[in-house]
């Protein structure tokens, strides 16, 4: 069976399969951040950003200490960029799309808040000095006009039990940093040994009773 076998190909054929949201799930969207929703930013010590670019969509975590984003108006957030890998992959997708949307997470609380809006990044000294922490001021600052905000509910939390401490997994069940990057280089390692290499020749079948050659006796064997 195919993928595209049973695949959803137009919005009608989608609201099919569901009943119409329930009436609460409308009614919490606003276009701005009221007094419940900016007491939920305040609190979270993480959110995700969404952000689109050339090469597609991306997500990436940022944290602080709660507050850490700052609420300007209640169309307007500001969120510090703290040093972090220099791959600036938001940053660069905003510049190209300013479309972004948000996803603030607060630890123990099963509700959780999104938005969406338009970003722009700021090198205003005054605002950069303003988030300063131990001497050091983050290069730039995202500024998001806010378009949409609502709370999403606790279902998800729920159901993955995410703040549950006695489901919390040990670190070391996991692979290390190291053990990732050894894995990426080594598999990189492996596909350059490939390139350009002719693929081994399947031998004509030999009578019975007369010993096969190993073909690929020559070859490296590569995982």
């Amino acid at each position: 069976m195919s993928a595209t076998d049973h695949a959803v190909g137009t919005i009608a054929a989608l609201e099919s399969f569901y009943d119409p949201p329930a009436w609460a799930a409308i009614a919490k969207e606003t276009d701005s951040l009221i007094a419940p929703y900016r007491a939920f930013v305040e609190a979270a010590p993480y959110l995700t950003l969404a952000t689109v670019g050339p090469d597609g969509p991306d997500c990436s975590p940022r944290g602080d200490a709660p507050g850490f984003v700052r609420v300007a108006d209640p169309k307007t957030l500001l969120i510090p960029d703290r040093g972090g890998n220099n791959r600036v992959d938001s940053l660069r997708n905003i510049i190209c799309d300013p479309r972004v949307a948000i996803h603030f997470l607060v630890p123990g609380c099963g509700e959780s808040l999104r938005i969406k809006g338009r970003a722009t990044i700021s090198t205003d000294p005054i605002l950069t000095t303003s988030f300063s922490q131990n001497g050091k001021s983050p290069r730039t600052v995202i500024v998001v006009t806010v378009e949409r905000a609502y709370f999403h509910c606790a279902k998800a939390i729920h159901r993955s039990k995410l703040w549950d401490v006695s489901q919390h997994i040990d670190r070391q069940s996991l692979p290390s940093v190291n053990a990732m990057l050894a894995s990426i280089q080594w598999q990189r390692c492996c596909d350059a040994f490939r390139i350009g290499r002719p693929k081994p020749a399947v031998p004509e079948s030999k009578p019975v009773g007369e010993t096969a050659i190993n073909y690929r006796q020559n070859f490296p064997q590569v995982p």
